[in-house]
């Protein structure tokens, strides 16, 4: 059975597949997910299949708790990280840190 797909924007594939990626930060239209599930990984907006991920870990977090230490998860500065943020969810929703490892 394929696993569920999961996307990411096509910029973030890099950072990921070199392990400077570990966590995404979503709302919770896209943090139902289970520690353990297997993700088949697609580019944002191609399509494009690049990989798997497992779930580690899905926390909740308020915007106002992102530090420097989910910025490095992101690969990104923090401010980097909030503008994303802002950018993709601009009524900060409540918000999810999604910890993963690529599959080998």
């Amino acid at each position: 059975m394929p696993h569920p797909a999961f996307t990411f924007f096509s910029r973030f594939v890099d950072d990921i597949r070199a392990g400077r990626k570990t966590i995404t930060i979503r709302d919770a239209s896209e943090a139902g997910w289970q520690a353990g599930q297997r993700l088949a990984l697609y580019t944002n907006p191609e399509g494009l299949p690049f990989g798997e991920i497992e779930v580690l870990a899905i926390r909740p977090i308020r915007f106002e708790q992102l530090d420097d230490h989910h910025a490095r998860q992101e690969n990104m500065t923090l401010d980097e990280l909030r503008q994303v943020i802002r950018a993709i969810y601009p009524d900060l929703p409540p918000l999810y840190v999604i910890e993963f490892k690529l599959c080998a």
